[in-house]
């Protein structure tokens, strides 16, 4: 099991990036979190094994139907927050 934090930019606000971000996670048993931020970004906290986060990684440099995605940015972390579930956040807590 890692966690991995991803940041993905481009048109990726407005065409269901979240939900359709939340669907692949629960496909692939993947707990976390995603959420909008500010600067037009959305950003994933994921926890999970390999082949799961990897296929959760495949799927943001496609994002949904009328995404555009520009960039993704992923960095490893040693902590593992231990999430229950994947979740849709308004904001950061």
């Amino acid at each position: 099991m890692k966690h991995i934090n991803i940041k993905v930019t481009g048109k990726v606000q407005g065409v269901y990036f979240r939900a359709t971000t939340k669907a692949v996670a629960d496909q692939l048993g993947i707990k976390g979190f995603v959420l909008n931020q500010k600067d037009g970004a959305v950003y994933i906290e994921a926890e999970g094994d390999k082949f799961a986060l990897d296929s959760l990684l495949e799927f943001c440099n496609e994002g949904p139907d009328r995404a555009e995605v520009k960039q993704v940015e992923v960095e490893e972390s040693p902590n593992m927050k231990g999430f229950k579930n994947f979740e849709v956040l308004k904001r950061l807590k």
